[in-house]
């Protein structure tokens, strides 16, 4: 008895779903999506700018955890909105296993970094609080630093 051919696909991605199937719709949600994407770019940006234009309020630790907050803000932004731009857009709703492996990595760890950059904050609101005699030395630029880069490194 000869052995009887099935049909076979392999596919080697995800197909998403996304808000909704009608055409007209999408074509609705691409410009919300697309303003709303670059409002947050250009705000987490002048934040970014305005930090870096006075040095003084770079050196403050406050303003220098918000910096490294919008710098993770803007990689947690850009690793998932610009894939749903171009699926809105193209309305090809594929992504392979390696590009979304890759982008869940690249969120989760804008993700850590951001929940590490905010305790560091909480750290330097505890000290300013709790021992504001001692806040210039245990705050200084360099204990900054440090916890910036584990922030960014234990994510």
């Amino acid at each position: 008895m000869e052995k009887n051919q099935e049909n076979q696909t392999n596919f080697v991605g995800f197909i998403l779903l996304g808000f909704s199937s009608s055409p007209e719709f999408q074509g609705l949600l691409f410009p919300v999506f697309l303003c709303m994407y670059l409002l947050c770019l250009l705000g987490n940006l002048m934040i970014i700018l305005l930090i870096f234009s006075s040095a003084s309020l770079l050196h403050a630790p406050m303003y220098f955890f918000l910096c490294h907050l919008s710098l993770a803000d803007l990689g947690l932004s850009s690793t998932i909105v610009p894939q749903m731009l171009q699926s809105l857009l193209s309305r090809t709703n594929f992504i392979s296993f390696s590009g979304c492996l890759t982008q869940v990595y690249f969120f989760v760890s804008f993700c850590a970094a951001d929940n590490f950059l905010l305790a560091s904050m909480a750290y330097d609101r505890y000290v300013a609080i709790c021992r504001p005699l001692h806040y210039a030395t245990i705050m200084s630029y360099r204990r900054c630093i440090q916890l910036a880069a584990a922030s960014w490194l234990l994510a």
